[in-house]
């Protein structure tokens, strides 16, 4: 006789908010989690029972930071244990258009998005952004974009904002560093307008023409929380600090002992991505980041590119054309401590900025297996995977309990006041969400590599999405798409 849909008996099962980690039996009914059994000391039964023991069960990681909305680079995602995947810090132009799209298509993963600061601030300035978040890449080189609003336009930017953040967006994603031009006035209004509604803002800091401007970056957004009291959030801190990541951590901590709401993320690569038309790339600006042309590599075609005559040709012909950029060397040792650093200080959750995948010349569609020649920054794969594999197992910078909260809980806390959802995520609790990922801890690794961005990680088992195995026995189920929309609710 089944007492429950799901039993997973013996495994170490850890629950980061209440310092759970112990052997325990769990039990899933539709898509929360019913009974949590330590020492295994209850007599479950299920209609499907996986004996787990040697392994880890842990709350499936939550994504704050993913580009990824196909099939294919969401479920590399999903191989990697991602059960959340959320797009915060570009956002989107039409949230509800895309919950609804999104829903229709199925996704392997819950999803959401924040409100796009960027592409709003386009459509205000003038721009067409008919094609939807795709308007990007494809203004961010035009002079209207760089220009500063006029007040009128202000008052519009912040309309749409604020019809975004109605439409159930989960704060609002500020790209700032790809607009150097914006006046400070302005982000302060949209500091103002989120700590108005009780909503968070994932920024991207802005960028100045000197080696030292993550620590400027971060000192504005200090500045935001300081004069409004909104919660900033600052997105890929390993990538924007790189150098100044000590400087930027203790003025972080600074004010954060003095109340302030700001929260971080990291993802455990010294390389960042992203169009090669963004102003921090051009070849005047390279000095600044401590790059040659030789330190980016073009993904359309694969190359390295050879020359600042090369690098302007690209810029020019496909600014969208996305990049991965060594702003770190993994394999240079002062480097290195920079980019662990990053991560290690107090509750910096992981968040991968997973990128969309870049066909091969001729081939038409990506399907799953992935085709090889396909690329993409290897985060995308395989970020939840080496941090356990990493920065747990081989570096010894945190151990395996304070890795899954930071994969887990530390993101769920940061939208528990915005989404609801949330407060059931990133938790083994009776009553918690059934998004759940069971990995063997001494041997789950990422594969993915700057050459081949697409192989899966190993050594997870499996992975339930609202209790649904998406991936079993190691092997993805590519025919299911529990995923569920992550919405936000403003005060």
């Amino acid at each position: 006789m089944s007492d429950h849909d799901l039993v997973i008996r013996g495994a170490r099962t850890i629950d980061p908010e209440t310092a759970l980690d112990a052997i325990c039996d769990v039990a899933v009914d539709g898509s929360t989690i019913s009974v949590v059994a330590v020492g295994g000391d209850l007599d479950l039964h299920g209609a499907i029972e996986l004996n787990a023991a040697g392994l880890v069960l842990a709350p499936g990681f939550i994504d704050l930071h993913s580009h990824c909305e196909d099939l294919p680079s969401r479920w590399l995602q999903v191989c990697d244990g991602v059960t959340t995947a959320l797009e915060l810090e570009a956002g989107h132009i039409d949230v509800a258009r895309d919950y609804a799209q999104m829903a229709l298509d199925g996704s392997p993963t819950h999803y959401g998005f924040s409100a796009s600061w960027a592409v709003a601030r386009m459509s205000a300035a003038g721009l067409d952004v008919s094609m939807g978040n795709d308007a990007f890449y494809a203004h961010f080189d035009k002079p209207d974009w760089h220009r500063a609003l006029r007040p009128t336009e202000l008052a519009r930017l912040l309309e749409m904002l604020g019809s975004e953040l109605n439409d159930g967006a989960l704060g609002i994603g500020i790209l700032l560093g790809y607009c150097r031009e914006s006046a400070a006035d302005e982000y302060l209004e949209i500091a103002a307008l989120a700590a108005d509604t009780g909503t968070p803002t994932f920024t991207h800091v802005r960028e100045s023409s000197r080696p030292d401007s993550g620590f400027f970056g971060a000192a504005e957004a200090v500045t935001a929380a300081l004069t409004t009291g909104a919660h900033m959030h600052l997105c890929h801190i390993n990538s924007t600090s790189t150098r100044m990541i000590d400087r930027v951590h203790e003025l972080l901590g600074r004010a954060k002992a003095q109340g302030l709401r700001i929260t971080t993320e990291a993802y455990p690569y010294g390389a960042g991505s992203t169009g090669i038309g963004a102003g921090f790339l051009a070849p005047e600006e390279l000095v600044n980041e401590g790059l040659t042309p030789g330190d980016i590599r073009y993904l359309p075609t694969g190359e390295r590119v050879a020359t600042m005559d090369r690098l302007a040709e690209l810029r020019a012909a496909d600014p969208g054309g996305l990049a991965v950029i060594d702003f770190l060397k993994e394999w240079d040792a002062v480097d290195l401590g920079y980019l662990t650093r990053a991560f290690v200080a107090a509750d910096t959750a992981v968040a991968s900025d997973a990128m969309p995948l870049v066909a091969p010349a001729g081939l038409a569609e990506i399907t799953w297996p992935i085709p090889p020649g396909v690329l993409t920054h290897p985060r995308t794969a395989g970020t939840f995977s080496r941090i356990l594999r990493w920065y747990v197992r081989e570096l010894g910078l945190v151990d395996l309990p304070e890795a899954i909260r930071r994969c887990t809980l530390i993101p769920a806390e940061i939208l528990r006041e915005i989404s609801p959802d949330m407060r059931r995520k990133g938790r083994i609790q009776v009553g918690a969400d059934a998004d759940l990922v069971v990995f063997d801890a001494a041997t789950v690794s990422d594969r993915a590599t700057y050459d081949e961005p697409t192989l899966t990680s190993t050594g997870i088992s499996y992975v339930f999405v609202a209790g649904v195995p998406v991936v079993s026995e190691g092997v993805l189920n590519t025919d299911v798409r529990p995923g569920r929309p992550i919405r936000g609710s403003v005060r």
